[in-house]
């Protein structure tokens, strides 16, 4: 069975609530025979990563960058899953109160040199999640796990 790994670093109620939309979408009903599996981004693993046919990632914007968890797992799978996971699916959500610019280079060229392959286009929301940025993370998630369906 296919496996959408999610790696999330969800430490405000802005991003848990971006989480759980992106989850509601890859676990839609309508997404038969993928496996959804969910990880804090400081337990998130090589084997994890490995096991994984798409990945999304979720991560707050903090002082311009991604959050200090999501950058601790990719040095933790980078060079370990370097050649094993080219071209996999991949998206991701950021979250921050201000520029989220510096966030979406440093996740755009770590997974650049992974060769991950973008599967959807990032929710980027600045602020207070509306219910239109939810309705995009939930779609985010639901385009992630259809892709993978067998």
């Amino acid at each position: 069975m296919p496996t959408l790994l999610i790696v999330h670093h969800t430490p405000s109620p802005s991003t848990q609530a971006m989480f759980e939309a992106v989850v509601s979408g890859a676990t839609d009903p309508e997404i038969e025979g993928v496996d959804v599996v969910r990880r804090p981004a400081l337990g998130a693993t090589v084997s994890d990563v490995l096991a994984a046919d798409g990945i999304l990632l979720g991560t707050p914007a903090n002082l311009g960058y991604m959050s200090g968890a999501a950058k601790v797992f990719f040095d933790t799978v980078y060079y370990p899953c370097l050649d094993a996971t080219r071209g996999r699916p991949f998206g991701f959500y950021v979250h921050g109160n201000s520029d989220l610019s510096g966030t979406v280079r440093g996740i755009e060229s770590i997974t650049t040199g992974l060769g991950w392959e973008k599967a959807a286009a990032p929710v980027l929301v600045t602020g207070e999640p509306s219910k239109d940025d939810l309705a995009a993370c939930w779609e985010l998630g639901a385009t992630l796990g259809a892709g993978l369906m067998p």
